[in-house]
């Protein structure tokens, strides 16, 4: 699994540019909020999506961040969110291109 290189939060852009060994990826804040894997956001048994995307406010962006160990980053939102733990697979999948 790779590993980011730097992550910094792009509010003008409302972004998080990830930066990896070959490349630099500018994930929309929104897309990473949308896919938040805590229970609040996603049912614990069932897998179902409970966020709904139409209740985040439009200038959604991040307030904090924390590394969580060597594998995954804590974000703290603007719309008070901050349970959710993004792996850097979870991030990569966001923003690296992938082969099927």
């Amino acid at each position: 699994m790779p590993t980011p290189t730097r992550i910094t939060p792009v509010r003008e852009n409302l972004c998080l540019e990830i930066t990896w060994t070959d490349q630099t990826a500018q994930v929309p804040f929104r897309v990473i909020r949308e896919q938040c894997p805590c229970a609040h956001c996603v049912h614990e048994i069932t897998g179902e999506r409970l966020l709904d995307p139409a209740t985040l406010p439009a200038d959604l962006h991040i307030v904090d961040m924390q590394l969580v160990g060597n594998y995954a980053l804590k974000i703290f939102w603007s719309d008070g969110h901050d349970t959710g733990l993004f792996t850097w697979e979870a991030l990569a999948k966001l923003s690296l291109p992938h082969s099927d």
